[in-house]
This record gives structure tokens, C-alpha cells and sequence, in this order.
């Protein structure tokens, strides 16, 4: 029997782009609350619980010492597979940051842009995991909780209500999963994969952190192409909540910032994800098994450029970028393309009602002719779908990918 997903929650718009945020060892989701209110107004975000942690079940994870980090990265992909997200960012505490660097290195196309809090790309000795899982394990998570201030906030702190809180959801997790992600962390080690991250990312210190110090910190941010540092003063290990105004605020410069061109390989894996996430698997995979030696290029170009520079920008959501697909394809005639595009505006979650609308608007901008013949056409794409057609049946190019395609039976008008 498949386990069940973790526990997770769902805030901010739902076709805005999508942000999973992971949280630390002993915290629920709740660790984020400080954020979510700034972070949910221009992005869907995704909150998880570690397994045996605030609502999530143990089983995940093996209680065996076996745990490794790629099987917590596996949660996370299943959580976005099943909201339909080939790619989004990801911001991660402590353990929930190192998610994203293994993310990160090991899936770039599924990852847009990366923060990691007070994080490592080691997190010391393992014989050290290793005991504090048996520690836990034979008398619980009650054994951390004296340490806790002083490590995850100053002890002041601990005494105020989002302090005390925090510490009852230790006292609450399971110890086997709490076990389990020691043996996690036991087991895991970056440091030699940091180069191979490409998204865009960001690093944030508790400069008073003494589980995963600034140097830790720093040597993340050294090692990872073109990553940017914030250490926050008067900030332990749980530095978004000891000092949420600082994290948030870098949080959201990171997020809404332009992306880096990056490189050639990197733009065009962004752009078959999205590519893939926007017009299907069917219609992508069928694109490129027509590749000839003489379409090649262009094609290369447009997955690089239309949708691994365009598509993938963090400005608009897929809904308005898809609204603004079929206004320049209506203004311009391409009926052929507009078929295409508006099956994936359905995809993008439009309705047929919100489409009409659409092509209603271009009557007035883009003349009654044109409209006349993109009504035409969106009604060609319904009956098709209502006859429960081939999802992908003839129905136009991806913007010159599809070349060889005879669209010639779209270029009819209905009047």
C-alpha cells in the first residue's frame, strides 16, 4: 500500500507560482507562519511537515537508520506532482534547506529558485546524529527540549508565546521520526554537489546560530554559482522567527527578483519543464520526435528562449501569461497556434467562460474579424474535447516547434 503524502497546507493564490517551503528538525509548519502572510500574497505556497512531525505520519521514513535525505527530497517532488508543478521554488529550514540543495543538484529542471536558512552542506559528525537518534528514541523528544533555547532562539525568547509554541510542537513529535531524520542528517553530505546548483539562490545566517553557524553559511554561499548572503544579527537557528522582518524581506527580494541568464543547458531545461507543465507531455513529446536535422536549431531556440526565459518568469502566473498568449495570436491571425494555446490555457486553469472572455476583449482591440475567426476556433477545440478526442490531435505548432505539421485544416474561417 503507498504511504500517504505528508501533512501540508496550502495558502495564497491558486494560479500563482507555486513555493514549497520545508521546515526544520522538531518544528511543524508553523515555523514558516511568521513568512506566510508576505509570502502567500504573489505566490501559491505549499507548507510540509516532516515525517513523525506536526501532522505528517512516520511511516516515509525507514526506522531503521537507513533514512537518507533523497527520500525526504522524494516527499517533496510527490507534493508537487501532485498539485501538477514540474517546477517551483523552494525555501528550506535547517534539514528542510538541505531538501533543497539535494533538489536543487539532483533536479534542477524541478527547482525555479532556492533559499536555504540556516542550513549546511554538513551538519558534523555523524556519530553525533547517530546518537542523539538513540538518545531520542529511547526517551523521546522531551530529551532536546532543555536545549532547544539557546540554539533555536535566545532564551528571553523562549518564554514568548511563538517561542513556547514552537517548543510544545517538539514535545509532540513522533521519536521515531524524529529519530529518523537524525539518521538522515547522520547520512547526509553536499559538499561536493554545491557546484552543480544552478537556480538562482539564496543563503540566510542567524549570526548567533550555534547549529549551523555563518561559516556553514558562507561555504554554501562560495560554493554555488552566483548564490547571494544574508546573515541577520541577533538571530540563532531559527532566524525567521526570532527576526521575521529580515528573513521575510530578504525572501521576497529573491523570490521577485529578475532570474540570472544563466547558460545555454540550464535555460533549456527550465523551458521543457514548462513547456511540458503548460502543453502536455503528449504534444512536447510528439514535437520533438519530428526534430530533423533542419528544424533542430530552431527548436533548441524557442525552448531556450520563448519558454525557458519567457514562461518561466516569476512577473505574471501561467493564467495571464496564457491571456496574453491568445490576444497576440488572435491580433495576429494564428488560428493554428491559437488552438494550441487554447488547450493550455485550460491547463493554466482558465475556464471556457474566462477564454470567451478573452476573445470578446480582442473584438474590441484586435477587430470583430479576427475574434469572429478565434471564436471559431475555440469552438473547433471544445467539440473536440467533448468528443473526447486526442488530446493533442491536430491542433497547431508550438510556435514553429511542431514544424512539419500540416495546419492547413485550421486555416478556415467560420463567419
Amino acid at each position: 500500500m503507498t504511504n500517504p503524502p505528508p501533512h501540508h497546507n496550502l495558502s495564497g493564490p491558486p494560479t500563482a507560482p507555486p513555493l514549497i517551503l520545508g521546515p526544520s528538525l522538531g518544528t511543524s509548519l508553523a515555523v514558516w507562519e511568521p513568512q506566510l502572510p508576505a509570502l502567500a500574497r504573489g505566490h501559491r505556497v505549499l507548507r510540509w511537515d516532516l515525517p513523525g512531525h506536526g501532522g505528517s505520519p512516520v511511516a516515509p521514513l525507514p526506522s531503521d537508520g537507513s533514512a537518507t535525505i533523497d527520500d525526504l527530497a522524494a516527499l517533496v517532488l510527490r507534493l508537487a506532482d501532485d498539485q501538477g508543478w514540474r517546477r517551483f521554488a523552494y525555501a528550506g529550514i535547517s534539514i528542510g534547506g538541505a531538501v533543497g540543495l539535494h533538489l536543487a543538484a539532483h533536479h534542477p529542471d524541478r527547482i525555479s529558485r532556492l533559499s536555504v536558512v540556516c542550513s549546511s552542506a554538513r551538519f558534523g559528525d555523524p556519530a553525533v546524529w547517530r546518537e542523539r537518534a538513540a538518545l531520542v528514541r529511547a526517551e523521546g523528544t522531551e530529551a532536546m527540549v532543555a536545549s532547544r533555547p539557546g540554539t533555536w532562539f535566545s532564551h528571553d525568547f523562549a518564554h514568548t508565546p511563538v517561542g513556547a509554541a514552537l517548543i510544545e510542537d517538539l514535545r509532540a513529535t513522533d521519536r521515531a521520526g524524529y529519530a529518523a531524520c537524525c539518521d538522515v542528517l547522520a547520512a547526509y553530505d553536499m559538499t561536493a554537489d554545491l557546484e552543480k546548483i544552478t537556480a538562482p539562490t539564496l543563503v540566510v545566517a542567524g549570526r548567533d546560530d550555534p547549529a549551523t553557524p555563518p561559516s556553514h553559511a558562507r561555504r554554501i554561499a562560495d560554493a554555488v554559482p552566483g548564490a547571494s548572503l544574508l546573515e541577520v544579527a541577533g538571530a540563532a537557528h531559527l532566524a525567521g522567527v526570532e527576526r521575521p522582518e529580515a528573513v521575510t524581506g530578504a525572501l521576497l527580494t529573491h523570490l521577485n527578483s529578475p532570474a540570472p541568464p544563466g547558460d545555454d543547458a540550464s535555460r533549456h531545461a527550465a523551458g521543457m519543464a514548462v513547456r511540458r507543465a503548460v502543453l502536455g507531455d503528449a504534444h512536447v513529446d510528439r514535437a520533438v520526435a519530428r526534430t530533423t536535422p533542419f528544424t533542430a536549431r530552431f527548436q533548441d531556440f524557442i525552448t531556450r528562449y520563448a519558454w525557458g526565459e519567457i514562461w518561466t518568469g516569476d512577473g505574471l502566473d501561467r493564467r495571464t501569461r496564457s491571456c496574453i498568449t491568445l490576444t497576440a495570436l488572435i491580433a495576429h491571425g494564428h488560428d493554428a497556434e491559437l488552438a494550441m494555446h487554447i488547450r493550455a490555457a485550460l491547463t493554466n486553469g482558465l475556464t471556457r467562460e474566462e477564454i470567451g472572455e478573452v476573445l470578446l476583449q480582442s473584438a474590441i482591440y484586435c477587430g470583430v474579424p479576427a475574434a469572429n475567426s478565434a471564436f471559431a476556433t475555440a469552438q473547433r477545440v471544445f467539440d473536440d474535447m467533448d468528443l473526447d478526442a486526442d488530446a493533442d490531435a491536430d491542433v497547431g505548432i508550438d510556435v514553429g516547434i511542431d514544424v512539419g505539421i500540416d495546419s492547413a485544416s485550421h486555416s478556415d474561417t467560420e463567419k
